[in-house]
Order: C-alpha cells, then sequence, then structure tokens
C-alpha cells in the first residue's frame, strides 16, 4: 500500500515538533491542511485520511464540552482497536479532556473499578459514533492544553496484580512524539500495530506515527501468519511488536515466503527479549532493530539499536538522549558504575503520579542529592564498561534462599539451554530450611520428550549450590499478560 500524499502549503508539522512543546491536536490539523487524502488510519478495508480524522476529531471535541465535560475532566474507551477508537481519543484530547483506555477482556468488575477510579464522565464501549456527534463542521471551542495537563490515564497492573491508574501529562507524550523524525517515521512511513490500544506499548509508536504523518494499519487480533500477509500486503516501514510475537512470527515455516523488504526499523518493549531471538531478527528480517526498555510510568528510557550494536544483544542499551539512569542500593545510597542495584531514571517523560494514590506515588519515586526527581523501576541491573545498560532481574522476583540472592533470569537462562525446553519462568517457592528455593515451570517444545526429574537434574548439574532448583513442573503455557508479560503471581498462586 502507497499512501495518497497530496501536499499543500502550510507550516511543517516535522518542524512544529522540533519545539519544546504542542500538541497532537495540532500537528493533525496541520497535516489535514498539507495532505488532507493522506491516509491516516487503516483497519481491514476500512481507511481514513487526515482531513477526516482532522474534521471527526472535531466534532468529538465539540460534542463532549457540548455535554459540559471541560480541560482536565476524563473520559474511558473500553473496546477493542478499531478506528472510531483513536478518533474519539484524539477528539477527547481536544478538548482538553484526558482519556482512560481500558481493556474490555478484564472482568466486569475490574472494568467498572477502574471507570470509578478514573472519574470519567463517559464511557466509550465500541459503538458506532455516528449519531453521537457534533453537527459536520462542529470544532468546539479552542483549549489552552498545558504541559501538565493529563493526557491518559493507563492502568498497568503489570505483573503485580492491583492495578494503578498511571497519569501521563501532555509534555510526556509530546517528548514520545519528538523521537519520531530520529527512528526515521516520516509522512511515507505505514506503521503495523496488532497489540491492544489500551496498552501503552501500543500508544508509543501510534502517536509518533500520526504526529508525522504517516499512515497506521491497526490489526485487531494478532496471529502470526496474518501479521505476515499484512505486512508485505501494505509495506510496512514500522512495526512495534512484544518479544513473544516476534518469537511466534520468527518460528513459522512461511516466514521466508514473505516479502518484508519495506521494514525501516521494528520496535519492541514490554519484557524480556531473548538476545538470541534478537539475533535471529536480525539476520532473517530487513530492517533495524531498536528495543526500548522503560516503564509506563516513564522516568528514562534506555534504547539498544540491535542492528548497530549486535554485540551487545544482551543488554537493553543505553540512556536515551537526555535521560538519566542510575543504580541505587536497598537503602537508596546511588552506587558506582559496574555496581548491581535497583535501576532508577528521569526524563522529560515522566509520569505526574499514581491517579488518586499518594502513598503509591511516594513509593515509586527516588530523590538524588540535588532534589531532583526519579521514578523507580522495581528492575535490578548494572550498567557494564561500555556504558550499556545488563538488567538482572525484577527486585520483588529475586529468590532469596538461605541469605544469598537468587536471579530467576540467570536459572531461565540454563533452563533456555536445554534442547526440549521452549521458555522457562523460575519463581520464589517458600521453604522451611532455607526461607524461599527457586522453582521453575517450563513450556517444551513442540515435538520434545521432556521429564521433569530428569530436566531437574539436567540443569541442577550446571547450577551453581545455592542456585539449584528444588522443583520443576512442566506447563502447556506460561500465563501472559495482553502485551506478553510472563505473569510470575499466577506462577506463585499455583504453589
Amino acid at each position: 500500500m502507497t499512501p495518497v500524499v497530496e501536499e499543500r502549503a502550510g507550516t511543517d508539522p516535522i518542524d512544529r515538533l522540533a519545539q519544546p512543546f504542542g500538541t497532537l491536536g495540532e500537528l493533525l490539523t496541520m497535516h489535514a491542511a498539507r495532505a488532507p487524502r493522506r491516509d491516516a488510519l487503516v483497519v481491514d478495508d476500512r481507511r481514513m485520511d487526515y482531513g477526516t480524522l482532522d474534521a471527526l476529531a472535531s466534532r468529538v471535541a465539540a460534542r463532549l464540552q457540548q455535554e459540559g465535560l471541560k480541560r482536565g475532566d476524563a473520559i474511558a474507551i473500553c473496546a477493542s482497536a478499531s478506528i472510531d477508537y483513536l478518533v474519539v481519543f484524539i477528539g477527547a484530547l481536544r478538548a482538553g479532556v484526558a482519556v482512560a483506555p481500558i481493556s474490555p477482556t478484564l472482568s466486569g468488575v475490574s472494568i467498572e473499578a477502574m471507570i470509578r477510579d478514573s472519574g470519567a464522565l463517559r464511557v466509550y464501549r465500541g459503538s458506532a459514533i455516528d449519531d453521537w456527534l457534533a453537527a459536520p463542521g462542529s470544532r468546539g471551542k479552542p483549549v489552552d492544553v498545558r504541559p501538565d495537563d493529563p493526557f491518559n490515564i493507563i492502568y498497568s497492573s503489570g505483573t503485580t496484580g492491583t492495578p494503578k491508574g498511571i497519569v501521563q501529562p501532555h509534555s510526556m507524550r509530546w517528548a514520545h512524539m519528538q523521537r519520531g523524525p530520529a527512528h526515521r517515521y516520516s509522512p511515507q512511513s505505514v506503521t503495523l500495530i496488532s497489540t491492544a490500544l489500551y496498552s501503552n506499548t501500543t500508544l508509543v509508536s501510534v502517536f509518533p506515527a500520526l504526529a508525522t504523518g504517516g499512515t497506521v494499519v491497526l490489526m485487531p487480533k494478532f496471529d502470526a501468519l496474518g501479521y505476515l500477509e499484512l505486512a508485505a500486503r501494505h509495506r510496512a516501514t514500522h512495526t512495534m511488536l512484544v518479544p513473544v510475537q516476534y518469537q511466534r512470527i520468527m518460528a513459522l515455516p512461511e516466514f521466508g515466503r514473505h516479502d518484508l523488504s519495506s521494514f525501516v526499523n521494528k520496535f519492541s518493549t514490554s519484557s524480556h527479549f531473548p538476545a538470541a531471538l534478537k539475533a535471529d531478527v536480525l539476520a532473517r528480517w530487513p530492517g533495524g532493530l531498536t528495543e526500548f526498555y522503560g516503564m509506563t510510568e516513564g522516568g528514562a528510557t534506555a534504547v539498544l539499536l540491535a542492528h548497530e550494536h549486535p554485540d551487545k544483544l544482551h543488554t537493553v542499551g543505553k540512556p536515551s538522549p537526555g535521560h538519566d539512569i542510575r543504580i541505587i542500593d536497598d537503602t537508596g545510597t546511588e552506587l558506582p558504575p559496574g555496581e548491581t542495584g535497583e535501576v532508577v531514571g528521569r526524563s522529560p517523560a515522566m509520569m505526574t503520579g499514581y491517579h488518586g494514590q499518594r502513598e503509591a506515588t511516594a513509593a515509586a519515586e527516588w530523590f538524588d542529592a540535588e532534589g531532583r526527581r526519579f521514578i523507580r523501576t522495581g528492575d535490578i541491573g548494572r550498567f557494564d564498561e561500555d556504558g550499556f545498560l545488563c538488567l538482572v532481574d525484577r527486585k520483588k522476583d529475586v529468590v532469596i534462599s538461605g541469605g544469598f540472592n537468587v536471579y530467576p533470569s540467570d536459572l531461565e537462562g540454563v533452563l533456555a539451554q536445554h534442547p526440549g525446553v521452549l521458555e522457562a519462568a523460575v519463581i520464589a517457592k517458600p521453604s522451611a530450611q532455607w526461607g524461599e528455593t527457586p522453582f521453575a515451570f517450563v513450556v517444551a517444545r513442540a515435538g520434545a520428550s521432556v521429564e521433569e526429574g530428569s530436566l531437574l537434574q539436567w540443569a541442577n548439574e550446571r547450577l551453581g549450590k545455592m542456585q539449584r532448583l528444588s522443583g520443576v513442573r512442566l506447563v502447556d503455557a506460561l500465563p501472559r499478560s495482553p502485551i506478553g508479560k510472563v505473569l510470575k503471581r499466577e506462577l506463585r498462586d499455583r504453589l
């Protein structure tokens, strides 16, 4: 697919992105003025150009204002990915209204709890919006959106269980959009999205794509073969995938039969991306591969340009320009380079806080000697001699056995070397003798003959004395969040 381009005179949106602050709404208006017939959004057989997107978003903004919503209020969106989903999202932003995107796959009780917590005054659940929009031509009253105004409230339970509403300000999203040109987003880009729109993982790719005037192709439900067919058909140049999606795509026997030569850059974030998988993507999938390490809460981002640093695939890269990452110990004392401790970071892209949870917000913050605010990641890591960040494990997942710290990622790495193991997750099992011992859940490769006892013996022969597993359990699949994170809390519940 080649997007239709009909350029007109006007301010260059890419130049506007270089300014200290702006809004997505004004950038879309610029694109609509310069190239009104260029495709902005594509889902299946439906397309929407920039002129139509700009007009409909303005009608959404006008309608919300007619209903009494004002700058700083919130709405919730609880729906599957669609063009209307993004029209409502962008229209709300234009009215100065924050958006709380909520997963429709959650239980009704959880959904209603998040809606209440967000303070949403309206909920969009995926129905048609034609009869609800303000009259054609309506644009609503201009709103002076400020950098600290809430852009969205992302409910990210991650792997901890209890969801918290992460308030991301407009300044944070502007910083995300500003990095678009550096990653070669442009009006000629075609970005293929197959992760959910309620996920920050998705939005950090969607908004830069639209801000730079490219086309976003939405795949509402991911399947590996369907993804390859879409990528080839639309001549995709950019994509955001989580590691488990890369794993499933690369495992397809049909992978090499699809033309992926149009790709410029591929991105990944959200969970552990094994070095061997990165190497496979680099070897067989054209275009660059960029891994982002960061949090929905913001703080700081590390970036690994894997195509430029094939010898650093075991790391998550270096701090992004203007981002400050430090390592601290359990007392909050900053550690020197090379030491292992908790990763904290600060940057222009930082959450305001957890919605309505001051104590939780304070617990997520760390301040340096000059009083500058950092966000705690909960990850354990260290910098290598070249300044690349190496992650060791999640702080809460570390197994403390007999007073020694045992890092599950080390054990998972050993298990992954077994020819019959597809993937593994190690958790802490309570032990009367040691306090905790490591225990592994393992998924076997298709067709492999793996027995729990022999695998346990094989692994322990290769592990240090304090690392040895107390048990192995074979499972059909590891429980994962919608964006591919292994839910270790569910594994702990099984024990």
